[in-house]
């Protein structure tokens, strides 16, 4: 057994320590996003010690070739609702009672009234103007924070992008492989220099193993849909259920209907321990009706592969929301979609075939003969799913 003594990166403010900023850098991302391409890698920031970006919450992430693009929000309402509102720090103040078996013995999360009120917020934050229905650079006198690092990433108070970038640089190099980089960054005080920490740097690890998918496998007999738009890597084997927006009856304004449909049965499944396939029309999570489905992820959260297909009447540019992207990114759900312009189309035929287990007026959900064959090249941005 071995055991690591760290120093932990941050300043005391008051009763608590923690950074200004930590980060968790990969030089590959399978969830690109926008003009961004997997090789150009994503980084999550998060106000505060790292704990926020481990456990999956909300963060703020960006592409490093891109730094001033944030996530795809679905307007600024949703930018509001879905960036970090609390964080976490060390307890420097009266000790608790001893728990030596909860984790966060010794760790306390508070709000970012509190990081404002430490002053820790100066150069991380945009300011709602309501008058103006917009985002200012910066803390400003009213309006909501939002967490965007936009001083940083925007406005270049610290060229902290341009070190980010060059330590991925090095550990790819020194490793000889895709890396992931943890770090922690404190602004200085009463004129130090901002001090950046790197933590650790380890091998890009994916657990699903490698998987290639060539493109004259996205066409033939058994293929059940194909997309060279695809988010995510892997392949799995252990989907027999799928449930699907029946395209026969899909229109519109029957979006909140489905979203209530689909919450019914995804708690079936999720009793049952039964993941599934999920296939729609248009946007998932989309906060416009008119665009997609208004699921919140709580609706569909057995769901462990999405597709997003599209319709002559329902054609948005797929997808938008990164509320969703966050999810996607920490459960390896895999994204296919599948626009009816593309020249490959879902099979209707035989899913329309299939027993229903249970069938609605605007969702159906089947139970297929034995277990689909998932895969999703991640490299090559291909992906495709077979029934035989």
């Amino acid at each position: 057994m071995a055991v690591v003594v760290q120093e932990v990166v941050g300043l005391r403010r008051g009763d608590l320590f923690y950074p200004s900023l930590s980060g968790v850098g990969r030089s590959y991302s399978y969830y690109p996003i926008g003009r961004a391409r997997p090789e150009d890698g994503v980084v999550n920031l998060a106000l505060g010690l790292g704990k926020a970006i481990v456990d999956g919450g909300l963060t703020w992430s960006y592409s490093p070739a891109r730094p001033r693009v944030g996530p795809p929000f679905n307007g600024l309402g949703d930018m509001v609702k879905n960036t970090q509102t609390s964080f976490w720090g060390v307890n420097m103040g009266t000790p608790p009672p001893p728990d030596p078996v909860r984790e966060t013995e010794f760790l306390v999360q508070a709000d970012l009234a509190r990081a404002e009120a430490d002053g820790s917020l100066d150069h991380l934050v945009s300011t709602f103007d309501p008058a103006s229905n917009r985002l200012r650079c910066g803390l400003l006198p009213g309006g909501a924070r939002v967490l965007d690092f936009s001083p940083i990433l925007d406005a270049g108070v610290l060229p902290l992008n341009a070190a980010v970038k060059q330590l991925l640089g090095l550990a790819k190099a020194a490793l000889g492989a895709d890396v992931e980089i943890e770090f922690a960054l404190t602004f200085g005080q009463g004129g130090e220099p901002a001090r950046l920490g790197l933590l650790q740097a380890r091998p890009m690890q994916v657990a699903v193993g490698e998987v290639a998918v060539a493109p004259d496998e996205l066409d033939g007999p058994g293929v059940l849909l194909a997309s060279e738009i695809v988010l995510g890597h892997g392949a799995r084997g252990d989907l027999q259920d799928v449930v699907y927006v029946k395209p026969s009856t899909f229109e519109a304004r029957h979006t909140p209907r489905i979203a209530a449909e689909l919450e019914r049965i995804n708690v079936d499944l999720q009793a049952q321990r039964r993941p599934y396939l999920l296939i729609g029309f248009g946007r998932w999570g989309s906060s416009d009706p008119w665009l997609g489905v208004p699921v919140d992820w709580s609706q569909i959260s057995q769901a462990r592969c999405l597709v997003e297909a599209t319709l002559p009447d329902m054609s948005p540019d797929l997808s938008q929301g990164s509320h969703f992207f966050h999810n996607l990114i920490s459960f390896g759900v895999q994204y296919l979609s599948v626009p009816h312009t593309g020249g490959r189309a879902v099979d209707w035929a035989w899913l329309d075939a299939l027993p229903a287990e249970h069938e609605g007026d605007l969702v159906r959900h089947v139970r297929t003969p034995r277990p689909l064959d998932v895969r999703v090249d991640g490299r090559a941005r291909r992906g495709v799913i077979r029934h035989d």
